[in-house]
Parts: C-alpha cells; structure tokens; sequence
C-alpha cells in the first residue's frame, strides 16, 4: 500500500476534465486533444493565406467584367447549321435581274400590247404623219415620253469605208435641255460663252474631266484646241463625248452658231455594230407638223451621209416608236 501511494504522489497530478466526471467509463484525456488537432488544421491555410481586404473583395467583380462578353444565340450555333443556313447577302441576288431584261409585266398590260401589236400589224407600213397620230392616240405613260427614229441601213459595219455618222440640227429640237461644253480660248471661248455654252475653258476644263467630271451631254472644240482634247479620248471615247470632225463637234466655222445649233437640238448619229441608226426627234407633246418635220430632217441627213462603196438598197426599212410604245414602221 506504501508503494501504491508514493507512485500517486510522485507522479503529476492529473485535473479533471471540466464539466464532466472522472469515470473509467469516460475516454481518455487524449481524445481531448483531436478536436485542438482538428481546429489547427483547418486555421492552418487561413493562417498562410493573406487576410483578404475590403478592396480585394471589392475588386473580384471587377475581374469577372474583364472576362471575354459571353457568345450571342447566333454565335453558339453549330457550324453546320450556320452552314446551311444562307447568308443575307445571297438573297437578294437570286431575285435580282439580269442586265437588260425587263421587269415581268401584268396580264392587262400584256393584253393591250398583244392588241396594239395586232393593230400596227394590220396597219403595215404607213406615212410618217399616220404613224404620230397613231403613237399619240395610244399614249398610256404620264410623262412625257421621247419619240425615237429606228433605221436600219444596207450597209456592212465591219468595213470602213461604210460607216455612217454626222449630225443634224433639227428644225424644232428634241425637248431636252442639253449641257454643252466647249474647248476653246480667246475670241472664240468669248462668242461661245455669248451664245449659251454651259462650260467654256481650256487646260483647266481638261484637269478637271481628268479628275473624273463629265457633267456635260455635248462637248465642242475648235482645231486649235485638239492637243489638249487628244489627251481625254479614253475618257471621252467611251462615253460618245469626244470631239470629232466626222461628227461635226470640231468646229472649223462660226463657233456661236454651232453653240447655238447645238443648244436648239442639234442630233448625232452613228451607225451600230449591226448596221443601225438611232437617235431622238421630239417629244410626244410636241404638235404633229413639228415631229414630222424633225423626222424627216433627220431621214435626209442619213441619206445625204450614205457612203459611195454601199450598193443596192440603202434604207431598208424605219420605224418611230414612244417611249412605253411599240414601233410603227413608216415609208421614208
């Protein structure tokens, strides 16, 4: 018993856990140490990780803004979908027309123009001054619509020595305000400008057409001029706008009555690749006598312009037609 009691008392004295009685049905002390255990494991990574602060926790919604904008409906689509599906742009093109053909028209539209074709077929050819009446009888559009000259010549258009081409002032004009230019300096630019030219000018007007304007309907040039008009024909050239002697817009004689011609009405004309002639003669409101009047003004220009190698029959056959007409052959 001795024994028993120095061992208690030399060994330390243990204190009784707190709140709890000391049986020996009661776990040990050591099992008092797993949740100290557990505790500092989990503030250990509180404990390396750096207090967080207010602006940091400010910030976190700033870094979600800087991510890439979500994807719109469209975008998330699969691709073959997005394949399958035609472009907005490729629409359109299917239903757009082909160059020179013309828009379908309605069944009463195509009615009176099976009717009227009818009728000029059973007319056959007639004179000039019936073939007005009969375009101002059958008027439909609410402009005023041109009135053209179709002829068509015995000529071979491949060789030079058949080309058709002049000009003719017509008594009445054709209706239509003409933009005139004219390539000219000195006493001539002077009369030019007194007779009712649009533009008048030299090297300056020859920039500016270089530069891409060509706002004019008619140019003119005296011969002294040709130097600097030679430089715009690939300009000019294609728009059937350069000066040439064969077509009377190279003015040798009184430039004020050119101008003046040319302001009034005065028509070039040059035959197709087919051997065609076209030009305008009036307009549909103008009275009969002064249609028939342009018309056979221009008739007598062509034929006084056909070249000396054409054998046989040289105006084979014309017709004048309106502008939302069809043609009516006449005897010329």
């Amino acid at each position: 018993m001795a024994k028993r009691t120095t061992a208690d008392s030399s060994g330390p004295k243990q204190e009784p856990p707190a709140g709890g009685d000391t049986g020996p049905n009661k776990p040990p002390a050591a099992s008092a140490d797993k949740p100290a255990k557990a505790q500092s494991a989990k503030t250990k990574p509180l404990a390396d990780k750096p207090e967080q602060t207010k602006a940091d926790k400010v910030g976190k919604p700033k870094a979600k803004e800087a991510k890439a904008p979500e994807t719109t409906p469209a975008a998330k689509t699969k691709p073959d979908q997005a394949a399958a599906k035609p472009a907005p742009e490729a629409i359109p093109e299917k239903k757009k027309r082909k160059p020179g053909v013309s828009p379908p028209l309605g069944k009463k539209r195509r009615q009176t123009l099976a009717a009227l074709r009818e009728e000029i077929a059973r007319m056959g050819t007639v004179d000039v001054r019936q073939a007005v009446a009969f375009l101002k009888k059958h008027k439909r559009a609410r402009f005023d619509e041109t009135v053209e000259i179709h002829m068509r010549l015995g000529i071979d258009p491949k060789q030079s020595d058949q080309m058709v081409r002049g000009s003719v002032a017509l008594p009445h004009g054709i209706g239509k305000e003409v933009r005139l230019l004219v390539f000219a300096q000195g006493e001539n630019a002077q009369k030019a400008k007194q007779a009712g030219a649009d533009f008048v000018g030299g090297e300056d007007l020859a920039k500016k057409i270089q530069a891409g304007w060509t706002d004019f309907d008619v140019a003119l040039a005296t011969p002294d001029m040709m130097g600097i008009v030679g430089r715009l024909g690939k300009i000019l050239g294609p728009r059937g706008l350069m000066p040439s002697p064969k077509a009377g817009t190279v003015i040798t004689g009184d430039i004020a009555q050119a101008v003046r011609e040319f302001k009034a009405g005065k028509v070039e004309f040059r035959a197709d690749s087919t051997g065609n002639v076209h030009a305008p003669v009036g307009k549909l409101s103008f009275d009969d006598q002064k249609l028939v009047d342009n018309i056979q003004a221009f008739v007598d220009a062509v034929r006084a312009a056909r070249p000396a190698a054409v054998k046989g029959h040289y105006i084979r056959s014309a017709t004048i037609s309106a502008s939302m007409s069809p043609g009516v052959p006449v005897a010329v």
